[in-house]
Parts: C-alpha cells; structure tokens; sequence
C-alpha cells in the first residue's frame, strides 16, 4: 500500500479484465478511489467487490464508451459519488477475437465497430471528463495504446486496430496541446503483447504461435504481464509526473531496440 494517489478519483475504462483490471488495482493499492464504467456490468462489479473486501473504494457502472450520452452518465455519476474526477484511464478496446487478417478483407462495419470504440470511445471519455478535471484546475488523462501502431513485422494483420492506436497517439499529443493551459496531462502508454486472457485468445490464432516471437523481440527476454504496465500508470497519474504531457511510453521489454 501507498499514497502517491491519496483521495485521488479516477475512471478507468474496461478495467474489469486483463491490464485494466490490474490498473484498477493497482490505483486502490496507491489510494485512490475507481470508477470502472464496463459493457458487462457483472464483471465489473466482481472487480468492486475485491477492491471493496480489501477496504478500498470503487463503483461499476454498465456503459458502452461509444456512446456519448453514456459517458457523459459516467463522468456525472463519478462527480455525484465522489465529488471530483483527477484521472482517466482511456484502456477499454476492441482487440480480443478480431484476428489476423489481410487489410482487404475487413468489413466496413468491422472498420466502424473498431474505431467507435478505440478512437471515438476514447474522445467522447475525454469530452465527458475534462469540465470536472477543469473545475479542479488539473487533471491527468492517460491513453493505452499499442506497439502495433509502429507497424512492427506482422502488424499489417491486425489493419484496423493497429490503425486505431496509432490514432491514439496523435489525439494524445493534440489534446496535450489543448488542454495545456488548463494544467491538463495527457500522456500515452504503448504495451507490447502482454499476456491478458485477451492477447492469448489473439494469439492462439496466429499461425507458429505469437508468444514467444513477441519475447525474442523484447531486450528483457521474458512474456510481459499486466502488471508491468501498472507503475507506469501510477507514475503518470501522480504528482510525480506533473511536468510531463504529450509523452508516449512503451512499455514493452525495449521491443522497439530490436
């Protein structure tokens, strides 16, 4: 246990599974209080209901992020219970069973689920979010993106995702830029493959197996787990990191180096 996000409040999107979970756990652990908005509602609440036992504070909400009128219900409901919003965690994405894929073959409407959730989702959090964060004259936004948005060897077969995170990046950078006045931190984490139940469903369905080439791509040799992703999370949610917007940080064992 610590205190770097002492009576701090932070919605953290899909974090009822894999990193999101671990994120969610992570904050309680440092002090803060969670919102984890969530499209299955039972999951979520199982995750309350851990951080809850532990003596920590948390509530689940049933919200599909592509939708704004829910996530202006998200950012109200977190206001009404707690009174603030300090942080956002931008981590809910479409990635589990999409497949590895040519570009060419994807539907227009999987082209359009994709993006609604993982671009548009992430904007309308922001929308929703940034007049409480403004109401506090700070606030920290954090977006999850991915290492498939360098296009690494292998990337172009999952197009549409890929193609998502990389939308990440600019609009991190963009709201850096225009939410800098109101002492607003944007900044944005890119994990590698990391082993979520989410990334092993993906992987089993690449031919030769994906797991173990990711490793021998990475400079620390070893699988990434959800919780290498969490300090990192913490650092740019605390005051520690107050003088740093517009940043991407991989998180991925130095797989860029390789």
């Amino acid at each position: 246990m610590g205190d770097l996000l002492k009576d701090k409040v932070a919605i953290i999107s899909g974090g009822c599974r894999g990193i999101g979970r671990e994120y969610a756990l992570g904050f309680v652990d440092q002090g803060a209080k969670v919102v984890i908005p969530d499209t299955v509602l039972e999951n979520a609440e199982s995750v309350v209901k851990g951080i809850e036992a532990k003596g920590g504070e948390a509530i689940a909400l049933h919200a599909d992020i592509s939708d704004e009128d829910t996530t202006k219900m998200v950012a109200d409901r977190t206001f009404e219970q707690f009174g603030k919003i300090d942080i956002l965690v931008n981590n809910a994405a479409i990635y589990a069973n999409i497949g590895f894929r040519p570009w060419d073959s994807l539907s227009a409407e999987e082209w359009d689920r994709i993006f609604a959730v993982n671009v548009k989702g992430t904007w309308l959090m922001c929308k929703a979010v940034v007049p409480f964060m403004m109401k506090e004259g700070k606030g920290k936004i954090i977006n999850i993106g991915s290492n498939t948005s360098g296009a690494p060897k292998g990337a172009e077969a999952l197009f549409h995702y890929a193609s998502t995170k990389g939308a990440i990046i600019v609009m991190t950078r963009l709201l850096a830029r225009a939410l800098g006045d109101s002492q607003i931190n944007v900044n944005c984490i890119t994990p590698g493959f990391t082993l979520t139940e989410a990334s092993l469903t993906q992987a089993n369905q690449h031919p030769g197996g994906l797991a173990p080439r990711a490793v021998m791509g990475q400079c620390l040799g070893r699988s990434e787990q959800p919780e290498d992703l969490v300090g990192t999370a913490i650092y740019l949610a605390s005051h520690l990191s107050d003088f740093v917007t517009g940043q991407l940080i991989p998180v991925d064992g130095g797989a860029w180096l390789r």
